[in-house]
C-alpha cells in the first residue's frame, strides 16, 4: 500500500524563492534545511506509553525501523482486519536478509502453504512507495498462500526493514535491479523447480514490476498489476516551469523533504474502520516525499509509458474505479497499449486506491478471488 505518491502535484511555496532570486547555495541551505528533518509521528491510541515511545523514534535507518517493527509485530497480527482475522491456518512463513551486489542488507520474505501442499507457482511481490511487505501484504499473501501458492517479497532499499535512507530513491532502475537480483535467488530454490513464476506489483510496485518485466522481457510467465503507477496523468503532471525547478533543487538536496506534507488517508481506503489501522504501520514512510525520489518516481513513469508497446507477458490489471492517487484511465491506457496476446482489466465500481486493503471485507475477497482464478488458469506445471 503506498501512503503517499507525487503522482499529484501542487505547486510548493518552497519553490517561490526561486522564481525571481539569485540566492546564493549557503544561503539556499540555511532557508530550506529545516525542511529535511522527519515529521514527528502522533500517538497511536490504545497502544501503550512505552510503544508509543518506541513507534516515536526518528525511522531514517533501517536498525531503528527493526526494532520498531518487531515491538509491535504481534499487535499488528491481532488488529480487527479481516486479513489478518481470517488468515488461512498453516501458512509457512520465513524472514531473511540477504546483502545485495551494492552491499546493501534487503529484507526478505516467503509465505508458503501448509506442509504436503504442492505449490502451484512462485508470486513475486513489489510494494508500493512509503510501504513495507510486512504489514497488510502480510495478510494478502497468507491468503494468496492458502490457494497453493509460494508468495515470496522484499523490502526495497530505504523501505521498510532494507537498509538505505528511509523514502529516499536515488535512482529507481536501482530497485528494479535490486528486486531482479533478489527474486533471481528466490526463483532457484528447490520449492520452485519447475513452477510457473509471476510477477505482482501494486502502485509504485507496479512500476518497478514494469520495469522488471522491461529488462527481462522473457524470465516471467506473468504480470499481475494493482493500481499500478505506470504514467502521469496529463491532469496532475506539474507544470515545465514548476518541473524545472524540482529537477534544479533535486541535485542541490536530493534528501531534503520539500514537498507540502497531505493527509491523504481518506483517498485510499474506502472503509473508514480499516483506514483508522494504518496507525500501526508503523514504519512505513508517511512524511514529505524527498525531492530526489520525486524526480525519479516522475523519470520512471515517463520512461515505462515510452515503452509501454513492450510489455509482452499475460497480464492482469485491477484498479479502483474511484482511485484519486493512480488514475485508472492510465490503467485502460495500459491494457490497450500493451502488445500481450493475455491481457485483462478489472475495474471495481466504488473502490479506491486500496482495494486489497482498504475496502469492505467482501470486496477484498472478491479482489483477491480474482487474482487467485487468474493465476490457477495459467499454472500448469511447466
Amino acid at each position: 500500500m503506498d501512503r503517499a505518491l507525487t503522482s499529484r502535484f501542487d505547486i510548493p511555496s518552497t519553490f517561490s524563492p526561486f522564481r525571481n532570486s539569485r540566492t546564493s547555495s549557503p544561503a539556499i541551505t540555511r532557508r530550506f534545511a529545516p525542511a529535511i528533518v522527519s515529521a514527528k509521528r502522533s500517538p497511536i491510541d490504545g497502544v501503550s506509553d512505552e510503544l508509543n515511545l518506541i513507534a516515536s523514534q526518528e525511522l531514517d535507518q533501517a536498525p531503528a525501523r527493526r526494532r520498531v517493527r518487531s515491538a509491535f509485530a504481534d499487535l499488528q497480527q491481532q488488529l480487527d482486519h479481516c486479513l489478518f482475522k481470517k488468515a488461512p491456518i498453516g501458512i509457512r512463513t520465513e524472514e531473511w536478509y540477504e546483502r545485495n551486489s551494492k552491499g546493501d542488507e534487503i529484507f526478505c520474505k516467503s509465505w508458503l502453504p501448509e506442509a504436503g501442499v504442492e505449490i502451484k507457482a512462485a508470486v513475486c511481490f513489489c510494494h508500493g512507495y512509503g510501504s513495507t511487505c510486512t504489514f497488510f501484504f502480510d495478510g494478502i499473501a497468507k491468503q494468496i498462500a492458502g490457494y497453493g501458492y509460494g508468495v515470496y517479497a522484499i523490502d526495497h532499499p530505504g523501505f521498510g526493514l532494507s537498509d538505505g535512507l528511509h523514502g529516499h530513491i536515488p535512482n529507481f532502475d536501482y530497485l528494479a535491479e535490486n528486486a531482479i537480483e533478489q527474486f533471481t535467488k528466490m526463483k532457484g530454490r528447490p520449492e520452485l523447480r519447475n513452477v510457473p513464476r509471476f510477477l505482482f506489483g501494486q502502485s509504485m510496485g507496479g512500476a518497478i514490476a514494469l520495469k522488471i518485466h522491461l529488462k527481462e522481457p522473457l524470465a516471467w510467465d506473468g504480470l499481475v498489476l494493482v493500481a499500478p503507477m505506470c504514467k502521469i496523468s496529463e491532469d496532475v503532471k506539474p507544470p515545465k516551469l514548476v518541473l524545472n525547478a524540482l529537477i534544479l533543487m533535486s541535485t542541490l538536496f536530493p534528501k531534503a523533504k520539500l514537498f507540502p506534507k497531505k493527509d491523504l488517508s481518506d483517498m485510499f481506503f474506502r472503509d473508514p474502520s480499516k483506514r483508522k489501522l494504518c496507525d500501526y504501520d508503523v514504519i512505513c514512510y508517511d512524511d514529505q516525499t524527498r525531492l530526489k525520489t520525486a524526480v525519479e518516481l516522475l523519470n520512471a513513469t515517463r520512461d515505462i509509458e515510452m515503452q509501454i508497446d513492450k510489455v509482452s507477458l499475460p497480464l492482469l490489471i485491477l484498479h479502483g474505479a474511484a482511485d484519486r492517487v493512480t488514475d485508472p484511465t492510465v490503467s485502460k491506457f495500459l491494457h490497450e497499449q500493451a502488445i500481450s496476446q493475455d491481457k485483462t482489466l478489472k475495474l471495481y465500481p466504488g473502490g479506491y486506491h486500496c482495494i486489497l486493503e482498504g475496502d469492505t471485507d467482501d470486496n477484498i475477497f472478491t479482489v483477491i478471488n480474482d487474482i487467485v482464478a487468474w493465476l490457477d488458469a495459467r499454472s500448469a506445471p511447466k
